[in-house]
């Protein structure tokens, strides 16, 4: 009896395995992240998606952070604004760059300033509930995608959250 039980288990867990999109096949290249001031940071990697489904990233956690948001950037009359989302897609076979000047992870509250050379594990969450912790360096000095940050529209993000953690 005892046989009878387990095979089908065995079996039903080598069919979920072998299903396209499932997001554990996900890759996650260069996790960095950069902090301009004490009190945010952003995480900026690739995504590659093997599988010949697209995949969503729904959210990201961080203890180092009291908030941690997936966000994006959209020009407005010629100003780029951070935005929340709700999901970044990974197509089939493809990536997606999270990247400055683009989708990126927002980290708001730092518990600590992020200190050059130091890492911190993120957990990255898919639409099928997987999840995946990646190690993520801090690298301030990166110089990668530049941007005009005197036109950023940082001013419109709600942080109001933030103003009664402090």
């Amino acid at each position: 009896m005892f046989r009878t039980l387990t095979a089908p288990a065995a079996l039903a867990a080598f069919a979920l395995s072998a299903l396209p999109g499932f997001a554990a096949d996900i890759m996650v290249d260069d996790a960095y992240a950069r902090s301009s001031n004490p009190k945010v940071g952003g995480v900026f990697f690739v995504l590659r998606n093997p599988s010949a489904e697209p995949v969503k990233l729904v959210e990201a956690r961080s203890n180092v952070a009291r908030k941690t948001e997936l966000h994006t950037h959209l020009m407005q009359d010629g100003i780029a604004r951070m935005r929340q989302v709700d999901a970044i897609e990974i197509p089939a076979q493809g990536m997606a760059p999270l990247q400055r000047g683009g989708d990126h992870v927002m980290l708001m509250g730092l518990t600590a300033p992020l200190a050059q050379g130091a890492s911190f594990p993120l957990t990255l969450v898919f639409d099928d509930g997987t999840e995946q912790v990646v190690e993520v360096t801090v690298d301030n000095e990166r110089q990668d995608a530049p941007m005009d940050h005197g036109k950023m529209g940082h001013g419109d993000m709600k942080h109001d959250d933030m103003k009664k953690a402090d």
